[in-house]
């Protein structure tokens, strides 16, 4: 098994911690697979091939230079176990039989599901600056995208409940469409057919940022929680 590599923690994000800690190059020498986003949560990002893309909250798809910074990120050397063809209703059963694939709760896992979707809705938090406001806070500046019948690659993370607030307990999935013109965090996707891998993980490495901003900030608010759930499944 491979290692998946995190920098920086969710938790870190709730009180406003969106200074950005390593550079997308440094990120890379890492993992070739992966999800994140820039410093001021300046979009969703997908990494798939070694290559990044943003998903800003205009709508538009860039591909940021290798010097841009993340305050958090997942990556890892892609080698999923191929599943085989994939079909489900929508999302919800979708990740119930994304947790079957993974036969275990109790270990992280990505997961990656490339085909046609019905729908994909996904958002995309607008870029934040300095003093930086909370992470719900951001809920209320984001735009959210609904695209009809796409072909793309839906990619992600399962955690598991011990570890939130390290990540998001469950599922953490962006969407790459195809054509490289849609995409984000996603909230929710209808019908979809196409072919599913799974990638588990015995070791995990987080890294944490070294700077005053991080070792100063505190990061022990009671519901921590339930602040990252209200910002990861907020809609407009």
């Amino acid at each position: 098994m491979t290692t998946m590599y995190q920098h920086g923690t969710l938790a870190n994000l709730v009180p406003g911690g969106f200074e950005g800690t390593m550079t997308l190059g440094e990120l890379l020498t890492h993992g070739d697979t992966g999800i994140g986003t820039l410093e001021g949560l300046d979009g969703e990002l997908v990494i798939l091939d070694g290559v990044v893309y943003q998903v800003t909250a205009t709508g538009t798809v860039n591909r940021p230079d290798a010097d841009k910074t993340v305050p958090f990120a997942n990556v890892h050397p892609a080698d999923f176990e191929a599943v085989g063809t994939f079909s489900a209703t929508g999302m919800a059963e979708a990740s119930h039989r994304f947790e079957k694939a993974i036969a275990s709760a109790n270990r992280f896992a990505a997961v990656r599901l490339t085909g046609r979707f019905q729908s994909v809705t996904a958002r995309a938090v607008k870029a934040q600056h300095a003093p930086y406001p909370s992470l719900v806070a951001t809920a209320a500046d984001q735009a959210v995208f609904t695209r009809e019948d796409v072909e793309g690659t839906l990619i992600g993370y399962f955690a598991p409940t011990l570890y939130g607030g390290m990540a998001v307990p469950g599922f953490h999935l962006h969407f790459l469409a195809a054509t490289h013109d849609f995409g984000g965090h996603v909230l929710d996707f209808g019908a979809v057919s196409g072919t599913l891998g799974v990638q588990t993980f015995a070791d995990v490495q987080l890294h944490l940022p070294d700077t005053p901003a991080f070792l100063a900030r505190n990061l022990d608010s009671p519901d921590v929680l339930d602040q990252i759930a209200t910002a990861e499944g907020a809609r407009n």
